[in-house]
C-alpha cells in the first residue's frame, strides 16, 4: 500500500445476480467475486432456496449480470434437492430460452457431497486442478458449500483441545476457499445455520458483528452457528430471517369456541449484516415455486 494507491479508484468486483433485480438492488448487484459470502438463516427460511437460484443465474452471460459460468455445488446435509433444482431449472429455462433452448442448465452444475470438514479440506487440491485444467465452454465461476455448519454439528466436543482443532479447520477452509476466489475471480458462497441466543449479552460472546446488534427469527433471538472465529473467516454475512403474522380476519370463519380464526402469512427478509462493500440494507422476499423473488417496498 502506498499513498497513490489510496487516490486511485477502488477496482470493481464482477458480482453474479441472485435472479431478481430487487434482491440484486439490495445487495449492490448481487454476490460478488474475489470473495467469501455467508448465508445465514435457520431451517426452512430459504438458504438453499437462493443457493439453487444462484447456480442456474451464474450461467448467465456477462451482459445479463450472470458469470457465464458452471458451479459447484457442495452439500453436507442430505438427501440433495434433485427435484427442485429441476423445477427451477425448467422455470430458469422457460423466462431465458434465447440462452438455452432445448439444453439442460443443470449439466453445468457439478455436485458433491461431503460429510466431515476434514473431507471438505481434502478434495481443495482436486478443486484447484479442476478450475486449473479446466477446458470446458462454461468454466466454473461459483462454489456453494450447503451448509458449513453441518460439517462441525457433531464431530467436536466442547473442549479447549476440540475448540482448538476447530477454529484451525475453520481458518484453513476459508483461507482456501478465499485463495480459489481471487485466483480464478470465483465467487464462492456458504450457507450457515443459527443457535439461539439466551441471555443478555449482545451480539456473539457479548460483541456486536456488523450492523444488526440482535438477530431475530420466529420470534426467537438467535446468533449464527460456529461462533466469532468462523465470523471472521467471512468476507459478508447475510442473514435471513422468517416471520410469521397476523393480517386479518375472514369473517364467517368460526372455530369450535367462537372465536373468529385471523388469515396469517409467512414474510422473510434478507438482511445485510456487515460487506465492506456494502451498506446496512434490507430486502423482503418470497419463495414461489418459479423461484425467489424480492418485494417492492
Amino acid at each position: 500500500m502506498t499513498p497513490e494507491n489510496l487516490l486511485r479508484p477502488p477496482l470493481t468486483t464482477q458480482k453474479c445476480t441472485l435472479g431478481c433485480e430487487t434482491l440484486d438492488r439490495c445487495l449492490g448487484g448481487g454476490i460478488p467475486c474475489n470473495s467469501l459470502t455467508e448465508l445465514v438463516a435457520e431451517s426452512g427460511c430459504g438458504k438453499t432456496q437462493l443457493c439453487l437460484q444462484l447456480v442456474l443465474s451464474a450461467q448467465l452471460p456477462l451482459t445479463h449480470h450472470g458469470l457465464s459460468g458452471s458451479s459447484l455445488y457442495i452439500h453436507t446435509e442430505f438427501p440433495f434437492p434433485f427435484r427442485r433444482l429441476q423445477q427451477l431449472s425448467y422455470s430458469f429455462r422457460s423466462l431465458y430460452p434465447q440462452f438455452f433452448g432445448n439444453n439442460d442448465p443443470c449439466d453445468h452444475i457439478f455436485i458433491k457431497g461431503v460429510d466431515t470438514a476434514d473431507q471438505l479440506l481434502d478434495i481443495m487440491p482436486k478443486i484447484e486442478s479442476i478450475l486449473l485444467h479446466s477446458r470446458s465452454r462454461l468454466p466454473i465461476r461459483l462454489i456453494v458449500i450447503d451448509s458449513i455448519a453441518a460439517l462441525f454439528r457433531s464431530e467436536f466436543e466442547n473442549t479447549s483441545l476440540d475448540l482448538k482443532r476447530r477454529s484451525l479447520l475453520f481458518f484453513k477452509i476459508s483461507g482456501k476457499l478465499k485463495s480459489l476466489a481471487k485466483r480464478f475471480s470465483l465467487a464462492v458462497v456458504v450457507t450457515n445455520q443459527v443457535v439461539d441466543l439466551i441471555g443478555a449479552s449482545e451480539g456473539i460472546n457479548g460483541l456486536r458483528i456488523g450492523n444488526l446488534g440482535c438477530l431475530y427469527t420466529s420470534g426467537r433471538r438467535v446468533c449464527p452457528a460456529l461462533g466469532l472465529a468462523w465470523a471472521n473467516c467471512v468476507n459478508s454475512r447475510l442473514f435471513l430471517s422468517i416471520k410469521e403474522e397476523a393480517v386479518g380476519q375472514e369473517n364467517g370463519l368460526v372455530d369450535d369456541g367462537g372465536g373468529v380464526y385471523q388469515c396469517r402469512r409467512t414474510r422473510r427478509t434478507l438482511h445485510v449484516v456487515f460487506a465492506p462493500h456494502l451498506p446496512e440494507s434490507s430486502c423482503e422476499f418470497v419463495i414461489k415455486g418459479e423461484g425467489v423473488f424480492g418485494v417492492e417496498t
